[in-house]
């Protein structure tokens, strides 16, 4: 991972906005769509700057300049210049996915973007919703966190209660609530892998990574196996012969054969 993706909250807020034509205009419009207001070079209080313009030299010297303020600056189509750059978005309010390539090619994130609409149901904001205003009843439903975790996590899960790929009514969360369902339990399972292509997992053993606490695994580990875990899950690597830890889920990881 070469950039760390965050969702700024811009709404109210001044961001500098520095060029014109349809670069800026493009920039404007996402700016404004998520609630900020541009401003221009002159403004003290803006902490994060997009420049669109087009001459070069002009482009160079305002990002120098603006960087100098210690501003947070995206030079548009001059990715080596920025300290952000804006993604590719989908809007299913309140939920955002932003696809980014880091600066390497806007248009695959736009070629994904446009493909990964056509999977995302029209409802899935109606599901974000939904889980937010049940916090208290979920809550009460399972009072102990991984326990509500887990129970999350198997509702998400492809085919479950509330696989967020599916269609959901509005009374979908409601009724996952009341009739239950616990997910994973705690407990040690054994994952025995033939090969190092995390393309060969099956369901099954991403649905156990995605919801451990603990993976334990052999110090050869690929990473790119391991990067199918949670990413708040703690990682230990084992020798032979090391007992493991069973508090909440933990998974251990070897080599079939």
């Amino acid at each position: 991972m070469n950039q760390l993706p965050v969702f700024l909250n811009l709404r109210g807020r001044p961001v500098m906005l520095i060029g014109s034509g349809d670069m800026a205009d493009a920039k404007r419009r996402l700016i404004e769509r998520a609630g900020g207001i541009c401003v221009g070079e002159d403004d003290r209080h803006a902490r994060v700057a997009i420049v669109a313009l087009e001459d070069e030299d002009e482009a160079v010297a305002a990002v120098e300049r603006l960087k100098a303020r210690g501003m947070l600056v995206n030079a548009v189509d001059r990715p080596a210049l920025c300290d952000f750059t804006t993604p590719a978005i989908i809007d299913r309010d309140p939920v955002l996915i932003a696809i980014g390539t880091g600066g390497a090619s806007a248009g695959l994130a736009k070629a994904l973007r446009q493909r990964l609409e056509g999977q995302l149901p029209a409802t899935l904001g109606v599901l974000a919703r939904a889980l937010d205003a049940a916090r208290e009843s979920i809550r009460d439903r399972w009072p102990g966190g991984p326990e509500r975790r887990r129970a999350i996590d198997a509702a998400l899960a492809p085919g479950g209660a509330l696989d967020p790929l599916a269609d959901h009514d509005g009374d979908a969360v409601a009724r996952w609530v009341a009739q239950g369902g616990d997910g994973i339990a705690s407990g040690l399972y054994e994952i025995a892998l033939h090969s190092a292509d995390p393309e060969d997992l099956t369901l099954r053993q991403v649905r156990l990574l995605g919801s451990a606490d603990l993976v334990l695994h052999p110090v050869d580990m690929p990473p790119a196996i391991l990067a199918r875990a949670r990413a708040d899950a703690a990682m230990r690597s084992i020798g032979e012969g090391e007992p493991p830890a069973t508090e909440g889920v933990t998974v251990r990881l070897s080599w079939a054969g």
